[in-house]
């Protein structure tokens, strides 16, 4: 009895859960299928849009001094390897023909000895002397032979050259020029023996010692010009059409800055020439710049520097000056169109001045409001809340050098 008690009261509490958790059930999906009418209150969130700020700088029009940035080596303006002109041994050395020494034009750089070619031109001295005298004495027969045809009684020239001794006279003549060319070489190889610089020198290489033995044609020493150095600095047309009018500006000593790589060392150039032709190479052409007495400037400007030119160039009119940053890696500027969305051009760049740039404006427009630094994520049309930049917090060089 006290068992089928238990069983009842079991099985009424199941059948109670299970009719609690079906009304359970059934409430939320009628929630779910009705939820205007669902009695629970539910909180709405109303999400802004947030349209991402970009710093942009007010630009204009304006006038600006162009300035080209150029690079080459600096090259001594004659750089020679000096060889001899005739054979023999060396006697002596100059005293500073060594390495890094210099000589100024004229010095002998080395002796060779001159005993044979002192008796050459001794031998070529007594020949013009003998050429002379037969000269003289084919002269004097000449004469004597004229004599005697006139007072011979015959009429007109003779027969033959041979009786007025005409041309043992061109012989004679001939013989004495010989012997004179003769002695001129001999005095001249006499004179080559004692090799000089043929101008003011710093001397390379020596390829030579004391006692060696010359042939000639042989390599005695590499010269290295010292009164002035000379520099090409090869340019695009781009660059060419920014500077001024060429040949006005070379009669008057075009000036022009040059730096070495490091930047601690300057000297004052000018412009000597520019090439009238393409290099090969780089199919550029080239002003040709000019450092007067290198070696002697406060830093010497010493031969293979290599050296950044920077040239005045023209006055340009009509362009924007802008940050560097503002130009993409993709050559575009980025600018606050009209109805305030991003819009963008090409950029046709004139050239730059360390961190700013100076590009022509878009067709018609006087001014805009550039994007000081566009991302690559940048589209057009997109909305964008501009925040206007001074200038001056962008902290700007502007003394620095110009690159175009």
């Amino acid at each position: 009895m006290k068992n089928n008690v238990i069983t009842i009261a079991i099985t009424l509490a199941a059948a109670a859960s299970i009719f609690a958790v079906i009304s359970y059930n059934g409430a939320k999906m009628d929630a779910a299928n009705n939820p205007v009418n669902n009695s629970v209150n539910t909180a709405v969130v109303n999400v802004a849009v947030q349209y991402p700020e970009v710093a942009v700088i007010a630009v204009t029009k304006g006038r600006y001094q162009a300035e080209v940035i150029g690079y080459g080596e600096a090259q001594s303006r004659y750089q020679l390897t000096l060889t001899s002109e005739v054979s023999g041994q060396v006697e002596s050395l100059g005293r500073n023909f060594a390495t890094g020494k210099l000589f100024n034009q004229g010095d002998t750089v080395v002796q060779i000895n001159d005993v044979d070619y002192q008796q050459a031109l001794s031998s070529a001295q007594v020949a013009v002397a003998d050429a002379k005298l037969a000269l003289l004495e084919e002269q004097r027969k000449g004469q004597q032979a004229r004599l005697e045809w006139t007072n011979s009684g015959f009429s007109g020239e003779p027969d033959s050259p041979l009786v007025l001794r005409e041309p043992q006279l061109i012989a004679a003549q001939a013989t004495f020029n010989n012997a004179q060319s003769q002695l001129t070489k001999a005095q001249r190889d006499l004179d080559k023996t004692a090799i000089t610089a043929p101008f003011s020198a710093l001397v390379v290489s020596r390829d030579v010692q004391l006692g060696s033995y010359l042939q000639e044609g042989n390599t005695i020493a590499t010269l290295y010009s010292t009164d002035r150095m000379e520099i090409e600095i090869p340019l695009s047309a781009h660059q060419w059409s920014s500077l001024p009018n060429i040949s006005g500006a070379v009669e008057g000593k075009w000036p022009v800055i040059l730096t070495n790589t490091t930047g601690d060392s300057q000297w004052q150039g000018h412009v000597a020439r520019v090439e009238q032709h393409l290099d090969n190479s780089s199919r550029q052409r080239a002003l040709v710049v000019v450092v007067e007495q290198p070696l002697a400037q406060e830093t010497p400007l010493f031969p293979g520097t290599f050296v950044t030119a920077r040239v005045q160039g023209k006055a340009l009119n009509d362009l924007w000056q802008l940050p560097a940053s503002a130009i993409s890696q993709t050559g575009e500027v980025w600018y606050i169109a009209a109805d305030g969305n991003l819009a963008t051009f090409t950029a046709q760049q004139q050239f730059a001045q360390g961190e700013l740039s100076y590009i022509k404006p878009m067709a018609g427009v006087d001014s805009a409001n550039i994007i000081i630094r566009p991302l690559n994520s940048y589209v057009q049309g997109m909305q964008v809340i501009a925040k206007l930049t001074n200038p001056s917090d962008l902290q700007l060089a502007n003394n620095v050098s110009v690159k175009l």
